[in-house]
């Protein structure tokens, strides 16, 4: 069997592995959720950075210096 398709299957099977066991036991997903969730806030918030950063930037840009 290809080496790559070896690692695929080995990965898959891992993560057969885990969703199993989150399923066996319903609580221990809480966890990963309110990962994921803070993931998402935190994208989010750097996004809204950038977007404020690009707009002090363009306005800097604009300021008149001299006559």
């Amino acid at each position: 069997m290809l080496p790559e398709l070896t690692i695929l299957r080995h990965l898959l099977t891992l993560l057969h592995d885990r969703w199993q066991s989150l399923r066996a036991e319903p609580e221990a997903g809480y966890s990963t959720e309110a990962v994921i969730v803070t993931a998402l806030l935190a994208a989010l918030a750097l996004t809204a950075v950038g977007i404020i950063v690009a707009k002090v930037v363009s306005a800097a840009g604009n300021i008149s210096t001299g006559p």
